[in-house]
């Protein structure tokens, strides 16, 4: 078997990689959630002779007409293509990202990511680990919580203080409609603003900007906060849910956990004694941060099966990340590169409704593999 990436602990050892497999395009460990179970995110909801909510969705042969960023070449584009997908952070053919370009965007901004945990600054008690097989019985292994210690000095990082004030701004339970306070969404503005001087953000803004896909940083922070806390409903009641409440805080579906991807989210709530930490998948080393570990853990009596997270990443990287797969490689899995080492991140759509002209909001984004 193929050893886990040294820098990322592995989500990944689930695979069984076959040895007959390419080391340069691992195998996505699927971590699926509710809204994803049964049928592709780019098929669902979709209108099928137009590219309303479809712009840049994957080759499907059973559409009428497509939406991808291949089909002026063929000629088998739905008539509103160019209006609908032609701009507004939308590519041409031929500003189509390639994964090399993701690959080096991504190691640029892994490089400046000069706000993450140093290695003396997290202890991590990682205790018993997994098979794969094994992530459903809901077994606590690890009598102890993961984290022995965190320096919170770094909590008082502009970027780290101005993410944990998001926070607490949802109600975890979906089905219970979402309203943002004027002080909430001053928070927002906060965070993004905050990130936006960041090396991290910087980097991803210049290489999406060269790209074509925005023509300014104040188009690209408008978008950003469409797609992460614009508000949809993911259960009865309108509004009662978000990609940042999502991938970044965590929800309650049908009596699971679903999405909970930040190491300080856990951590915060493993302090104050809400999150019961019981195992990880095995596989990989402790070297550096930033690294991914796949969890087990239990959020207040309801289980979370896998949740990948990051480890010591600053709130901008993961978030910078996340944003450049999902706006690149939307609902697809994105092929990026760490330290030398791949690293592929699974975002999804949301196809029930749309933001802007027909923009689509993210609904998860996390690590599903690491491989060396």
């Amino acid at each position: 078997m193929r050893a886990c990436v040294p820098l990322i602990v592995a989500v990944l050892c689930r695979l069984a990689w076959a040895a007959d497999e390419d080391p340069r395009e691992p195998e996505p460990f699927l971590e699926l959630e509710e809204e994803t179970e049964g049928a592709p995110a780019s098929d669902l909801y979709a209108a099928p002779n137009s590219c309303q909510g479809r712009c840049l969705e994957a080759f499907d042969k059973h559409h009428l007409c497509h939406c991808n960023a291949r089909c002026p070449e063929f000629g088998n584009c739905c008539e509103d293509f160019e209006s609908l997908c032609g701009h507004e952070g939308f590519s041409h053919i031929s500003d189509a990202i390639t994964k090399e370009e993701l690959q080096s965007t991504s190691e640029k901004i892994y490089r400046a990511d000069t706000n993450k945990a140093q290695k003396a600054d997290i202890v991590l008690n990682s205790q018993n680990c997994i098979s794969p097989s094994e992530t459903s019985d809901q077994v606590d292994r690890c009598p102890e919580p993961l984290f022995t210690y965190v320096n919170e000095k770094l909590f008082s990082k502009p970027t780290y203080a101005a993410f944990i004030n998001l926070l607490d701004n949802y109600q975890r339970a979906t089905g219970h409609g979402e309203h943002f306070t004027a002080q909430q969404l001053a928070e927002q503005d906060t965070f993004l603003r905050e990130a936006m001087k960041t090396a991290v953000m910087k980097e991803l803004y210049g290489f999406l900007h060269q790209q074509n896909r925005y023509s300014t940083e104040q188009e690209f922070v408008n978008d950003l906060k469409n797609m992460w806390f614009g508000l949809y409903a993911r259960g009865k009641e309108e509004r009662d849910s978000g990609g940042f409440e999502h991938v970044f805080s965590g929800e309650v579906k049908k009596g699971k956990v679903t999405g909970f991807h930040n190491w300080i989210q856990f951590y915060m709530q493993e302090k104050e004694g809400l999150v019961d930490y019981y195992s990880h998948i095995c596989g990989g080393h402790w070297d550096s941060h930033p690294h991914v570990l796949a969890l087990q853990f239990s959020w207040d009596g309801y289980y979370k099966e896998v949740s990948s997270t990051f480890i010591g990443s600053s709130p901008e990287f993961e978030f910078a990340l996340y944003s450049l797969c999902f706006i690149a490689r939307p609902g697809k899995v994105c092929q990026l590169s760490l330290g030398g080492h791949p690293l592929a991140i699974q975002t999804y759509t949301w196809d029930k409704s749309t933001y802007g002209n027909g923009k689509k909001y993210i609904a998860t984004a996390y690590v599903v593999s690491s491989t060396q």
